[in-house]
């Protein structure tokens, strides 16, 4: 240890320990001249100041210190090597943005390539909260700014949503848009997103076939986020619904590369767009007007409000019109359509319920349409011979054996004589199908659970499987079933009404005129198909759908055309006075037919006619059918006169007067 005195002569420099002798330098005498001079202001001893620290003290401190480090390693271990992948993608993320390239959903053609579906161009407004300054402040007069432009108060609305990307406005208008496009730079956190929607031409033609689109939701997104953003549409009925994969567009990627104050440095496009696949329809728009137009003509005339007019090619199965009335507008569920009439659609205040697809899921009596099915089954089971004759006289008697005197009767619409099967046909004969279906007397009959086998055989009581969302299969009662819904056994009286449509048969649209197709092409039952082709933006085809055959030849041929022939009578009226759909003999083709009245009690019917044409080689299946008409009138048969007239070319051919009833 040194000590030093100071002197002025520097001559009393004192050393003690063992030292090099060396000069002091001029600031230590400066110092501790100081020292000395603050010791004696205080009282402080110098020989205080210099004491060690205490060991104890200098152990703690270095431990506290190694802790310190060893937790600073241990963190940096986790940041840097635990967790350092998790944060250098998350740093990554930071730095890039995928963005989708918006593409265009396919459209829909007829099947002579007439356009029925466009896009329109439109503008979205999206919100990614992700992209708000840091700064509250900022963020706030970012939202204030937007607000004042789209005129709408947006803090509260973004505050509450629970979704990053918000979609604000769609659709957006001239003015907003141009203001929009020159702030935009200046708006993080708001963008400008080009979108496509949908307009339909003749749009209320065709919207229960077509169907349409509507805003997509958020769980939508998440299951195909690839495909989908939240200002997309997606379908929703009809093709547009079945098709969705088809049509739906797979946007491009594009990868937007940020530096860390958001600044754009960079875009590469990952993947480019491609729209939507197109689709080609089996169907004739042309044809789809004219029944569309002759049935509300008829239905005006007849004082009803529903109806259905569908019509097929017998040979593949393809739909060529599809008609269920009321119908609506489907253009009403695109962004920037007339909200009031889409409410006003939505409420259906009018109790018609125009988005109900009447063709497929609405289920009927169908009366003596299903005169021609039960015919081939008792062909096919040898019930009776075709040119057998019964008479029918108008009704038959059911003997009651607890009643003697209080038999039931079932009538007959008319009398008509000595009739064999083609002419029962033709005249469409209860009590003849009364006999053959439930037997009588000496004549036995097919009874319910053979009636039941060959309507299935048909088609009858299952979906046909048709390209379109929501169909309905229909109903064929037995007694299982009326033993556990009423409680009550199967009686005769039971199999006579479902021998000519009655009772508790429920069949859609659909599949009436499938089964008659089945009748028309001579043995075959083809699953029903709206879509022909898949094409591209080029229309080259992308893919062709084959007809389908669900069975076939379950009906020996012979006997099928003895069925046809039948139905050719009751147009031409041949050995059968009164043939049910004469007034058809005059089209400018040969056809067959089957007309078919269903009551419904208080003078109300379902008014039904099947039609295939020409008769030697059937090109369409049309039928048709009007609901609820009061009285029994011949509804339908003047709409298909109409139909196939203009369908045939022929538009001047003098018509016979039509009969006021008809069976």
């Amino acid at each position: 240890m040194l000590k030093f005195r100071s002197s002025k002569n520097f001559d009393d420099i004192e050393l003690k320990g063992e030292m090099n002798s060396e000069f002091i330098e001029p600031h230590e005498i400066l110092l501790d001249s100081l020292a000395k001079k603050r010791e004696q202001e205080l009282g402080i001893s110098e020989k205080k100041l210099e004491v060690l620290l205490l060991r104890k003290i200098l152990q703690g401190f270095y431990i506290v210190s190694i802790f310190l480090i060893l937790i600073l390693l241990a963190k940096t271990f986790q940041l840097q090597v635990v967790e350092g992948k998790n944060f250098s993608i998350l740093a990554e993320g930071n730095k890039f943005i995928i963005s989708q390239i918006q593409a265009e959903r396919g459209v829909i053609y007829d099947k002579n390539l007439n356009q029925l579906v466009f896009n329109q161009l439109s503008f979205d407004l999206i919100c990614q909260k992700d992209d708000f300054p840091q700064q509250d402040s900022e963020k706030e007069r970012i939202i204030k700014e937007v607000s004042a432009i789209v005129k709408r108060d947006l803090k509260k609305e973004i505050e509450e949503s629970t979704s990053t990307q918000i979609l604000i406005s769609e659709n957006l208008d001239h003015q907003t848009l141009i203001l929009l496009q020159t702030k935009i730079r200046e708006l993080p956190g708001f963008s400008v997103k080009n979108n496509v929607i949908r307009e339909y031409k003749d749009g209320q033609i065709f919207s229960h076939l077509i169907g349409y689109t509507n805003k997509i939701k958020s769980e939508e997104i998440e299951k195909a986020p690839d495909f989908y953003s939240i200002s997309d549409y997606i379908g929703r009925t009809g093709i547009e619904n079945f098709y969705e994969d088809t049509l739906r567009k797979n946007p491009g990627k594009l990868r937007i590369e940020r530096d860390a104050q958001g600044n754009i440095i960079s875009q590469e496009t990952v993947s480019l767009p491609e729209s939507g696949k197109s689709l080609v329809l089996w169907l004739d728009s042309d044809l789809q007007k004219k029944i569309k137009e002759e049935l509300e003509k008829e239905l005006q005339i007849v004082g009803a409000k529903r109806a259905v007019g569908v019509a097929l090619d017998p040979k593949t199965g393809g739909v060529l019109s599809f008609v269920s009335l009321p119908d609506f507008d489907n253009n009403l569920f695109q962004k920037g359509a007339d909200s009031g009439k889409l409410q006003e659609l939505l409420d259906d205040s009018s109790g018609l319920n125009p988005l109900f697809n009447r063709a497929i899921s609405g289920k009927y009596l169908t009366g003596s349409t299903i005169k021609p099915l039960i015919a081939s089954a008792t062909l096919e089971e040898n019930i009776i011979s075709p040119e057998k004759k019964l008479d029918c006289e108008g009704k038959i008697v059911i003997p009651n054996i607890w009643d003697p005197a209080s038999p039931t009767i079932k009538k007959d619409w008319t009398t008509h004589g000595w009739t064999d099967l083609r002419k029962a046909l033709a005249e469409s004969c209860n009590v003849y199908f009364y006999t053959v279906g439930g037997g009588f007397e000496n004549q036995k009959g097919l009874g319910p659970t053979k009636i039941k086998e060959y309507l299935e055989l048909f088609g009858w009581n299952q979906k046909t499987a048709i390209d379109l969302p929501g169909e309905e299969e229909g109903f064929i009662p037995d007694k299982e079933w009326k033993k556990k819904v009423w409680g009550n056994d199967w009686w005769d009286g039971d199999t006579y009404n479902l021998s000519i449509g009655q009772g508790f048969l429920q069949i859609t649209p659909m599949e009436v005129i499938n089964s008659f197709a089945y009748i028309a092409n001579g043995g075959t039952l083809y699953k029903p198909k709206v879509v022909k082709e898949i094409i591209d933006s080029d229309k080259k085809i992308v893919e062709e759908f084959k007809p389908e055959i669900i069975r076939q030849n379950f009906i020996d041929p012979g006997n099928l055309q003895i069925v046809r022939e039948g139905m050719r009578q009751a147009v031409t009226g041949q050995n059968s006075p009164q043939a049910s759909a004469v007034i058809l003999n005059s089209l400018p083709v040969s056809s067959a037919a089957k007309t078919g009245t269903a009551e419904l009690g208080g003078n109300s019917y379902n008014n039904w006619i099947t039609v295939f044409a020409p008769y030697d080689n059937p090109q369409i299946v049309l039928t048709l059918m009007i609901e609820n008409v009061k009285g029994v009138q011949a509804a339908v048969l003047p709409v298909a006169r109409s139909v196939l007239e203009w369908y045939f070319g022929s538009g001047t051919t003098t018509l016979p007067a039509l009969e006021n009833e008809v069976r």
